[in-house]
């Protein structure tokens, strides 16, 4: 009966994943462009959390605390470094080289700025709505149902890292999902295998590893 509560739970919480990020991109097809500057960068801070609705209250209903998706309060200090470290070192390795050699426009994601301000943004964006939110969910939430579903974490890395992949499918790009399924087994092993580093440390090279995406591009392009 309790792993059927997990299926039941990991099911319905990444469906619900999904339909909160139809819903973000339905917003930004069709709304975003319509409010003022500054209401616009607020809101699509707030409606990305709309993917995180359904694995949060059931969170709640099953009465899990975010220690059980791998958060805590132990040497902070070292859970940022952590991710400042490994969010730059993939960004060196998988964006900044492709870059250096002529295949740029394999890892751009379109986004050109040229203001300071644009930058700034784009880390807190990255950092507080798609880090925390993609990280809360996938190696949070979906990592810690599957690892009760099979007790093994090989299990729990490889099918929460599909299932990453398959939430890109906005992209239209299959290599893309692959790769990015890629990147999730990546965080996994960080989380399991590097001591210290934490959910807070994912959530971090998460955002940054997506953001000097837009600015590799937007010097380099």
């Amino acid at each position: 009966m309790a792993k059927r509560k997990q299926i039941a739970s990991l099911i319905i919480g990444f469906l619900g994943a999904i339909i909160g990020l139809l819903c973000v991109w339905a917003f930004n097809q069709y709304l975003l462009i319509t409010l003022p500057l500054a209401l616009r960068m607020i809101t699509m801070i707030i409606v990305y959390w709309l993917i995180v609705l359904v694995p949060t209250i059931l969170m709640i209903n099953n009465k899990d605390t975010l220690t059980d998706y791998g958060f805590n309060k132990n040497k902070v200090e070292l859970q940022i470094i952590l991710g400042v470290s490994i969010g730059i070192a993939m960004s060196l390795i998988l964006t900044l080289l492709p870059h250096l050699l002529g295949l740029g426009k394999n890892v751009d994601n379109g986004k050109r700025y040229t203001q300071l301000w644009q930058f700034c943004y784009e880390f807190v964006y990255c950092i507080i709505a798609v880090g925390f939110v993609e990280e809360f969910v996938f190696r949070g939430f979906v990592f810690e149902k599957i690892k009760r579903i099979t007790n093994k974490n090989t299990m729990a890395v490889i099918v929460s890292s599909l299932l990453f992949g398959v939430f890109h499918f906005l992209s239209g790009n299959i290599v893309q999902m692959i790769l990015t399924g890629f990147i999730g087994a990546f965080f996994c092993l960080c989380k399991l295998k590097i001591k210290n580093c934490s959910m807070l440390s994912l959530v971090i090279a998460h955002g940054i590893y997506d953001a000097l995406i837009t600015v590799w591009a937007s010097v380099l392009l």
